[in-house]
């Protein structure tokens, strides 16, 4: 399976690709950090991250598409911002007819590292032995990306079998 993660943001949306299967080691495709002007009015900036989100999908094929799921912060225009990057990543996904699913950043930290609470260095550190990567990703973007890649393929990949498997047996109970 290979996956393209995406950690959203508006001025740095950092995207990962990976290929693996649940419960063994995942292998590092490539890694981008799309980067827009914050000078930029809004429509140009977001109209960048969809062509390049698009032209990224594009590229590397995967067959599924991670998203980091905006939580609350305390500064409601860094939220807007990245719920805004985190729509156009969702539609980038929808639109090239990939499964997209959204992970809780404690949901990426457990399955990553094992802690719910794990922090940056921890998630760095982690993502670098378990691609096993001679350097640590740079920026911390591309390492999120990476990290909700390697979630999907280890919970996702799991999930979406199981809920493949539903359909078929309700319509093939509904016969």
């Amino acid at each position: 399976m290979r996956v393209l993660g995406v950690d959203p943001g508006l001025t740095r949306c950092g995207v990962g690709v990976v290929e693996g299967v649940p419960g063994r080691p995942c292998r590092m495709v490539a890694y981008h950090v799309v980067q827009t002007d914050p000078g930029a009015e809004l429509p140009d900036r977001l109209l960048l991250l969809d062509q390049r989100l698009t032209a990224l999908v594009a590229e590397h094929r995967p067959d599924a598409v991670a998203v980091e799921r905006v939580f609350s912060q305390h500064n409601v225009r860094t939220v807007m911002g990245t719920a805004q990057a985190s729509a156009v990543a969702i539609l980038a996904g929808a639109r090239a007819g990939l499964p997209v699913r959204t992970y809780t950043p404690s949901e990426v930290k457990a399955a990553v590292t094992g802690s719910g609470q794990a922090d940056k260095a921890q998630m760095t550190a982690m993502v670098t032995r378990l691609l096993r990567l001679d350097s640590p990703p740079r920026p911390a973007d591309a390492a999120d990306a990476l990290a909700l890649a390697i979630c999907h393929v280890w919970r996702g990949g799991t999930h979406d079998r199981l809920a493949a498997a539903q359909r078929a047996a309700r319509t093939g109970g509904n016969r």
